[in-house]
């Protein structure tokens, strides 16, 4: 949006809403971004522990418990470059 559409868009919202309702739409609707934002980190904190505790159990488990790499399968190994003679 260029600063032409942004003062267009204040003057209709001034003209619908007044300078009085301005203010009070403003704060309800920082209030809300907010309370939106804390119940996203509510529903993300058991996520971000969960993944935490995994990473703490696999970091525990002794060597030999730890899975082992999976090795390449025939499709997945890089292209060569083929040997030149000369």
């Amino acid at each position: 949006m260029g600063p032409e559409k942004i003062v267009l868009v204040m003057l209709v919202l001034l003209l619908l809403f007044g300078a009085k309702r301005i203010p009070e739409i403003a704060g309800s609707l920082g209030k809300g971004i907010r309370e939106f934002k804390g119940s996203l980190d509510e529903i993300g904190k058991p996520v971000r522990d969960s993944v935490r505790d995994v990473g703490d159990a696999v970091r525990a488990a002794p060597p030999e418990r730890r899975a082992a790499p999976t090795p390449l399968l025939e499709a997945e190994e890089p292209e060569r470059e083929p040997k030149r003679l000369m």
